[in-house]
């Protein structure tokens, strides 16, 4: 099926790219999966590729304050995603880590991690190229703004610090790791303030997306109204 217009680069493309964007535990991941699953899209999780870079750098024992080693590092690094057995899977140079990346310290250091300039530099082109052909979901907190500005369809999801913290320490305790809801709450708050101030493609809704607070909304509610914009969006495009 193809869409009779053009978007990303003016290159005519056969379906749109969904840019997601948002702040830490917004839901951007549940969603954007389902949303993928039901459109037929390839879904991508920026987000997991800075998590890779962070965990690699820990493994290789590079502290923050050699940002140049960072990035040779990141500009080394095969990241692929992958379905395996009906999941998906993130794999940093031929090595499965869907999991490690989840950890307390990977995900700490994955914010400053992805304010390096070299290291954004590096996966936002692979980000670009994963979604030349169109018929992508995309979440992060840039793909809107920075990574694909063109974008036919651009969402903001939203929700409260607390609301968050709740459900990040809810999926951590399901993967059988203790969490402190107040502590995770002070992080995000912590990791929005350096998000949203840092230097390069700094986390902030486009002045084209759709702002979704999800706060009180249940996953099909937020899922069916993305698809209901998308659907919008493609039919505008068809017939204007």
């Amino acid at each position: 099926m193809t869409f009779g217009c053009s978007i990303v680069y003016n290159r005519p493309m056969h379906r749109p790219i969904i840019a997601i964007d948002g702040p830490a535990g917004s839901g951007k991941s549940t969603v954007a999966k389902i949303i993928a699953d039901k459109l037929g899209y390839t879904y991508i999780d920026t987000g997991a590729m800075y998590r890779a870079v962070a965990l690699k750098s820990i493994e290789a024992g590079i502290p923050l304050d050699e940002p140049d080693k960072i990035v040779e590092l990141a500009n080394r690094m095969d990241i692929q995603f992958r379905q395996v057995d009906d999941t998906r899977r993130i794999f940093a140079d031929g090595q499965d880590v869907t999991e490690a990346i989840r950890t307390p310290d990977a995900t700490r250091l994955s914010s400053p991690v992805s304010a390096i300039p070299g290291v954004r530099h590096r996966l936002v082109q692979i980000q670009r190229d994963m979604g030349k052909a169109g018929g992508i979901v995309m979440e992060g907190r840039d793909i809107g703004t920075y990574v694909f500005p063109n974008a036919q369809v651009k969402i903001f999801l939203t929700a409260s610090a607390e609301e968050r913290a709740r459900r990040r320490c809810k999926d951590l305790e399901r993967a059988g790791v203790k969490c402190d809801q107040e502590q995770v709450a002070k992080e995000i708050k912590e990791r929005d303030e350096r998000d949203s101030t840092r230097a390069m493609a700094p986390l902030k809704q486009a002045e084209d997306a759709v702002l979704i607070n999800t706060d009180g909304m249940s996953i099909e509610e937020v899922v069916e109204e993305i698809i209901g914009i998308h659907n919008r969006k493609v039919n505008q495009c068809c017939t204007g």
